[in-house]
């Protein structure tokens, strides 16, 4: 089923490079966005007065800061002979206030007309993720740029799209919501333990197999599973909103805020385990031994060990065959605790969901002998050195049964049950 497209929600964007003026400091307190002639391709000839305008800051590593507010665009020569001079002010605020010069602004009209500012440090990650989806090159030759958002030319609403604008605190309907009601019903407004809907989440995709693409596999599942999920979550949501936050007669302001974390602590800690179950039926599909949450040194835990705990812990097993795996569906910097994890293997591995990680982040990666491995489908998110030296799942498949093999013509028996749990 089609979910959508970009041009379904936005009409245009100009993304630019803030300069001086544009930032709020001692030397400039304009509060106002240059570049006149693509400003007018967005908003045309016409005075727009107090647009309502959403403000979002978002860096590598940081929680997005998310302001409203509004812009007003107006020739301040209207009705004057002379050539007509447009301005777009915008109200200040703490995202507003935080902004630097080199920052990166993504101006984005949604169909409603409401405007969508995101400011972001240049070279990060949330940059390159925001270039992919709106389909606008990076800014290396150029400061300012245009483009219409329509069909033709804009991104389908896919898991990697969907992924971006929940960054962002967007969240978009969901068009299969009857086929995602029928299947979560069973479990009225109670959330089922995770392996419980990962199970659900593969088994109502029988036409996706891990062993014949384990990267479309990992892609489809983990979307479906988020589709499930959120459909449920709404359900209960909106009982317990119906419901009040009442004590005693009065609102329960402290009640009201501690479900709030719990909906967000939730959504956080639950992704993971959702993409732990879904690898480790991927590694079934292909019989390839492992241990998931074995301990190594210090009672660390890497997500998954190959091909086990036994032979990890027998100084006797050739360190050369053995693997390790952590599994993170966003890296920002925790992918640093990968590195400590397991002291007898050199080069790590680390699998996630993120798109379009920065040059500098993997630069870093690679420099400590840790190795990416991301779902082919999210390749085309990284620049092209970028994906030459990236690894899709089916090639993390291949070198972990690889190394089990050649460990197995050295001469290594191997326990009649291969799973260690």
């Amino acid at each position: 089923m089609r979910r959508g497209q970009l041009s379904d929600y936005f009409d245009g964007i100009v993304v630019k490079r803030l300069t001086l003026v544009e930032t709020v400091t001692e030397k400039s307190n304009q509060h106002e966005f240059q570049g006149t002639k693509y400003l007018r391709q967005l908003f045309g000839d016409e005075d727009r007065r107090q647009i309502p305008s959403r403000f979002i800051r978002i860096a590598d590593g940081e929680e997005a800061v998310s302001e409203k507010g509004f812009m007003s665009w107006s020739n301040v020569r209207k009705g004057k002979p002379r050539a007509p001079e447009y301005h777009l002010y915008y109200s200040g605020n703490s995202v507003t206030e935080a902004m630097q010069i080199g920052d990166i602004l993504f101006l984005a009209q949604e169909r409603s007309g409401n405007l969508l500012a995101v400011i972001a440090p240049g070279e990060s990650t949330i940059v390159n993720q925001l270039h992919w989806l709106f389909g606008v090159d990076d800014l290396l030759c150029t400061t300012i740029t245009y483009k219409e958002i329509e069909g033709g030319n804009s991104n389908e609403l896919n898991f990697t799209a969907r992924y971006i604008l929940d960054e962002l605190g967007i969240e978009l309907p969901e068009p299969e919501a009857e086929l995602l009601d029928r299947l979560v019903e069973r479990f009225g407004l109670v959330f089922p333990k995770t392996r419980v809907f990962s199970d659900l989440a593969r088994a109502s995709l029988p036409e996706v197999s891990a062993h014949d693409n384990p990267d479309q596999a990992l892609v489809a599942w983990m979307d479906r599973e988020e589709q499930m999920f959120r459909q449920l979550e709404r359900r209960i949501v909106a009982k317990r909103i119906n419901d009040g936050f009442n004590s005693n007669g009065h609102a329960d302001v402290d009640g009201f805020i501690a479900f709030s974390l719990s909906v967000q602590n939730r959504r956080k800690a639950r992704v993971g385990h959702a993409l732990e179950n879904h690898l480790e039926a991927i590694f079934k599909a292909h019989s390839i031994r492992y241990a998931r949450g074995a301990q190594t040194e210090n009672r660390n835990k890497p997500d998954f060990l190959f091909p086990g705990q036994d032979e990890y812990r027998n100084f006797a097993y050739p360190a050369a065959d053995l693997t390790m795996l952590g599994a993170k569906s966003t890296v920002k910097d925790r992918w640093r605790q990968v590195l400590s994890e397991a002291d007898r293997i050199e080069t790590k591995h680390l699998l996630t969901l993120e798109p379009a990680i920065s040059e500098n982040q993997t630069n870093e990666m690679q420099a400590r002998l840790l190795q990416l491995v991301v779902p082919t489908p999210l390749h085309q998110t990284y620049k092209e050195n970028q994906r030459a030296w990236i690894l899709g799942l089916e090639d993390f498949i291949d070198l972990a049964a690889d190394r089990q093999s050649n460990a197995f013509r050295h001469g290594w028996r191997m326990p009649p049950h291969p799973i260690i749990r």
